[in-house]
């Protein structure tokens, strides 16, 4: 079956990576009982600060690379929750945060796309040595061709010149992307911008107000393959 597009692009967290799994797999670990307590409410505190820091950071001119933003954000809320003393529990969930696990549907869509021809990229707030850890750690490296990070146009998303990097990268024009993320508000910007999107809403939020939607709307990635047209 004939490719609809050249390139498919990721965002990485809440898309290929799930972005709760370092709190959840300390919560787990005998003697975390207070953190096992309030863990999901860290986990939720700690993604609204990343994704809120990285707007006002893009907003205000002020960069810093992602590293910086999760470990402020992590800081925040760590200390909502009364446990923003404990210097080991933030050490934990840091270093975790390397070690994402992918979603389990995400290795065999990968192989998917490249067995149908398509170039495949993460496009991403990450730094790019938190990428890097993640991709590694998920074994997913031979079915990326890119990953690119933002730390090279030094803004973050949903800057427009985040979007270029994928053109310049690919030499592709934005009709022939597919561009798949967990981020409602970043599927709607790219679609703004000109790529084909898919929204990856997992626990069915409802569509963000904003001047453009996202061109599709998936509760997982199972179905990647067939929007691209190689399945």
């Amino acid at each position: 079956m004939m490719a609809q597009f050249e390139v498919c692009v990721f965002d990485a967290y809440g898309t290929l990576f799930d972005v709760a799994a370092a709190a959840r797999s300390l919560a787990e670990v005998p003697g975390r009982d207070g953190f096992a307590a309030v863990w999901q409410q860290v986990a939720a505190d700690w993604r609204a600060k990343q994704l809120a820091y990285s707007w006002l950071r893009a907003v205000a001119r002020d960069h810093c690379d992602f590293w910086q933003v999760t470990q402020d954000s992590l800081d925040w809320a760590l200390e909502r929750s009364g446990l923003g003393a404990d210097a080991d529990l933030r050490e934990a969930l840091l270093g975790l945060y390397w070690q994402l696990a992918a979603y389990p549907e995400v290795p065999s869509m990968l192989a998917a796309l490249k067995r149908g021809g398509l170039q495949t990229a993460i496009l991403s707030n990450g730094s790019p040595e938190m990428l890097q850890g993640a991709v590694d750690s998920a074994g997913i490296d031979g079915d990326l061709d890119a990953v690119l990070s933002v730390e090279k146009v030094g803004t973050f998303k949903p800057d427009a010149r985040v979007y270029d990097m994928v053109g310049k990268r690919f030499a592709c024009a934005p009709i022939e992307v597919l561009f798949v993320s967990s981020n409602g508000w970043d599927a709607a910007f790219a679609a703004a911008y000109g790529f084909d999107t898919l929204w990856v809403n997992r626990a069915g939020e409802p569509v963000d107000r904003l001047g453009a939607q996202p061109g599709r709307v998936a509760r997982d990635l199972t179905g990647v393959a067939q929007i691209a047209g190689v399945a």
